[in-house]
């Protein structure tokens, strides 16, 4: 695979979107709204009844931001813009009124590990170590925090974030709550997640969607404070120190 994509395909009642863009699934903007938009249509098409998120190639889930376009944010405007895709990304997996499972295949590194934290469930293979280096680079993980902190608990999360520099292991994720299966490959990956799936289609949507309610409880003032988070991080990003650390990843 080559061309970057983000799709829906539905099978069985289930809503899979994969996104793909080489070569580590670092998300740019255009890709962040697209990702937004398929979970609102997931989210309201009668058809489906669950959803999957998911990412292409076999090796890193998510890398987060796209550093190219990091790179070429010129004023705080542009900056909060860009962090802003994410927060809708993970606001419009919350407010989505249905169960949805992350598939995560490989590495996730900072928002990529917001994605993981904002499914309902979520299943990994024991190759998908986690990382936090926004710090390395003169920022911090602002957006993506609450999503993180609601998973794996506030100590797990001050862990994460400031030893920036470190993979932390699947079983730590599973351990700390972020991951609630680990598997050995791929192809068991993808049958527990087609299972579970497909095992949650047959229940009451209407229960589902009640469970999925208390699951976000006290969530609601997410939209402003994930706002309120991208434009701080939309600040730091012009600063010299990141501006000086993003040159080195060019």
């Amino acid at each position: 695979m080559s061309a970057s994509y983000v799709h829906l395909n539905v099978e069985n009642k289930v809503g899979y979107i994969e996104f793909y863009n080489p070569p580590h699934n670092a998300l740019p903007a255009a890709m962040l709204a697209t990702l937004t938009e398929l979970i609102e249509t997931a989210g309201s098409d009668p058809s489906i009844a669950v959803i999957v998120l998911k990412s292409g190639g076999d090796r890193t889930f998510c890398a987060g931001a796209s550093f190219d376009e990091l790179m070429a944010i010129s004023n705080p405007k542009e900056g909060t813009a860009f962090f802003e895709g994410f927060a809708n990304v993970i606001n419009a997996l919350r407010n989505c009124p249905k169960i949805t499972i992350g598939r995560v295949q490989g590495k996730a590194v900072g928002g990529g590990v917001g994605l993981a934290a904002a499914t309902d469930y979520c299943i990994a293979t024991t190759h998908s170590e986690i990382k936090l280096s926004e710090l390395t680079i003169g920022i911090g993980p602002f957006v993506i925090e609450p999503a993180v902190t609601r998973k794996i608990g506030l100590s797990a999360m001050s862990q994460l974030s400031l030893e920036a520099t470190q993979f932390f292991s699947p079983q730590w994720a599973q351990e700390k709550g972020l991951f609630m299966k680990l598997c050995p490959s791929i192809e068991s990956l993808d049958s527990e997640v087609k299972q579970l799936a497909e095992q949650l289609c047959k229940y009451n949507p209407e229960a589902l969607q009640k469970l999925k309610e208390i699951f976000w409880k006290d969530t609601d003032d997410w939209s402003e404070l994930l706002s309120e988070r991208a434009a701080i991080s939309g600040r730091l990003v012009l600063s010299d120190v990141t501006k000086t650390q993003l040159k080195k990843y060019k």
